[in-house]
């Protein structure tokens, strides 16, 4: 175990080993603590495939530090394609397309708005063995204010192959839309509403 740790995970899909996941590392953290684990500083640390993973404690509960992007930038031609007729697309509707690999294989694509994420009804055949995010902006006037973006998250060859809540694929968007200055340095997420 790496010296700063706390404690050392290690996280599995029904079909393989992760790196790093957002949900596993803050159900991890919870159930060390309430296990008795008592931090060696003032963050905990934990430890897996990606590294080291920093995460705070606070009266609103466990947020970790988004690990940084293992691959980022733009996705090949042929493979933003290939997503692009798995999920059904036009080609304009596709605003901007960028890996955000932080450890979970994700790739994401922005689309013009809300409805269109939520009206995606992906062949998953072609998307096999991609993990595939997809985000548009709310329109305040259209969609309300209870959020400022959209996200589904598609795992195909998963044994879920739609995620309903994403904190890897979130942690990556964050990454990618506030370097490019496409979010507010704070926003809400709605994910999961297609599914219940």
């Amino acid at each position: 175990r790496h010296p700063e740790a706390d404690y050392r995970v290690r996280i599995f899909t029904t079909s393989t080993e992760l790196p790093f996941a957002g949900h596993p590392t803050l159900g991890s953290c919870h159930a060390w603590l309430e296990a008795g684990g008592v931090p060696k500083g003032q963050e905990i640390v934990q430890e897996c495939g990606v590294g080291l993973v920093r995460i705070r404690r606070s009266e609103h509960g466990l947020a970790f530090l988004a690990p940084p992007l293992i691959k980022s930038g733009p996705l090949p031609a042929d493979m933003l394609e290939r997503v692009r007729n798995g999920l059904g697309l036009a080609a304009e509707a596709i605003v901007e397309a960028q890996w955000v690999d932080n450890g979970a294989g994700w790739l994401a694509l922005m689309l013009r708005n809300r409805q269109q994420v939520l009206t995606l009804k992906p062949d998953y055949h072609p998307l096999l063995d991609l993990a595939v995010g997809v985000v548009a902006p709310w329109d305040p006037v259209v969609d309300g204010v209870d959020a400022q973006f959209e996200v589904r998250g598609f795992i195909a060859g998963d044994g879920m192959p739609e995620d309903p809540a994403t904190g890897s694929l979130n942690a990556g968007l964050a990454q990618w839309m506030l370097a490019k200055g496409l979010a507010p340095s704070s926003y809400v997420v709605s994910q999961g509403l297609t599914m219940g």
